[in-house]
């Protein structure tokens, strides 16, 4: 059977498919090959706020403390130095050595009364990491 036959022996027609319906410039749109064509619905945007914000955005746990560790030793008492300067004297019996210089993640409690562990705020250790 010749080319320009169908099977039921009339000549083929060259038209163009009509699956895509043609744009403003009267081109017909269609997306490159392998790329599914992109949406033409709006994407959704934020309103803008309203105020400041009522309570912090940022809260974090205020037993929860990260620091440089500035009288080290095997403890029992520690000093540490937070980014923004506050100075804290730590107790915690059994708690490992950390030199000074080393950066710490502390979960700190209420302070022993008993224990003096020099200056800066007192509290209790009640975890301690080395952030690595």
């Amino acid at each position: 059977m010749p080319a320009e036959q169908t099977p039921s022996g009339t000549p083929a027609t060259s038209a163009p498919p009509a699956s895509a319906a043609p744009t403003e410039s009267g081109a017909t749109p269609s997306a490159p090959a392998g790329r599914p064509s992109r949406s033409r619905v709006p994407l959704p945007t934020l309103r803008p706020p309203t105020g400041p914000p009522r309570k912090p955005t940022d809260a974090r746990r205020a037993n929860a403390l990260a620091g440089r560790i500035n009288r080290g030793g095997d403890g029992p008492c520690y000093g540490l130095v937070t980014d923004d300067g506050r100075q804290y004297a730590l107790h915690g019996i059994g708690k490992g050595t950390f030199t000074v210089g080393t950066t710490v993640r502390v979960t700190i409690g209420p302070a022993d009364p008993a224990a003096d562990c020099g200056p800066g705020i007192p509290a209790t250790i009640v975890d301690i990491n080395p952030v690595v």
